[in-house]
């Protein structure tokens, strides 16, 4: 589904990701862990069109998208769920949810999706008039992931989708994420809670300092010494 070579991007003299080499299957659920600073938004942001890399290749279902717009990424099925959620709080949630679908054509279709979305997330049906910007954390990222949905993806890739929610609302947007993989959505996630991502998970990257420095099936990375010692509290 998505293959990277020799993958470098730079803010100015500075390297943010230094020769990354990853792939994710079709189907997968793939995690990349790492800590604050380590390049992780930077890699999704790179994959979604939205950060130039220095060097490298991006092929995605066989096509090299390094140089396409953002815009035909999503066309083509790359949807992310930004850090922060990125909703625009003046409309309603409703209307959020239909911006994923704006470079859709398909009005029944779109509507059939919109159901969907609130058979996954009721609370966003009952809100679904209400401003995005006067829901709850938790309420606004199930809004940010009903979105990236609207737009059909074939890889989801999400950006610290349980930062700073409570565990009964983690645990009910991973619950949809896990339903998604089986329903055969192909999921980037990154992730700082190690622990939550390698639970969910496939199989994980670790990446450091903007390299990846370990890789492999999350439950082993779960056991891994170095990984328990350095992400998971020992």
């Amino acid at each position: 589904m998505l293959l990277l070579k020799n993958l470098s991007v730079n803010y100015g003299k500075i390297e943010a990701l230094r020769s990354i080499d990853l792939e994710v299957a079709e189907g997968e659920f793939l995690a990349l862990i790492g800590a604050n600073g380590a390049g992780k938004s930077t890699l999704l942001k790179t994959i979604s069109g939205l950060i130039r890399p220095k060097e490298g290749s991006i092929r995605y279902r066989g096509e090299e998208i390094a140089r396409w717009g953002s815009d035909r990424r999503v066309r083509e099925g790359i949807a992310q769920v930004p850090e922060g959620r990125g909703l625009f709080g003046i409309l309603s949630v409703e209307d959020n949810l239909l911006l994923g679908a704006y470079t859709r054509r398909d009005k029944k279709e779109i509507e059939k999706d919109l159901q969907k979305v609130y058979e996954r997330f009721p609370i966003l049906y009952e809100k679904r008039r209400d401003y995005a910007g006067t829901l709850s954390g938790g309420q606004q990222q199930m809004v940010a992931v009903g979105r990236a949905l609207m737009s059909r993806p074939k890889l989801l890739l999400l950006d610290e989708p349980g930062m700073g929610l409570a565990p009964v609302i983690v645990e009910e947007i991973f619950g949809v994420l896990s339903e998604l993989s089986k329903e055969g959505v192909t999921i980037f996630l990154v992730e700082q809670n190690a622990h939550l991502a390698l639970t969910h998970s496939h199989r994980a990257y670790v990446l450091e300092n903007g390299r990846i420095v370990r890789e492999g099936p999350s439950r082993e990375l779960l056991h891994d010494e170095k990984v328990k010692e350095a992400y998971l509290g020992g």
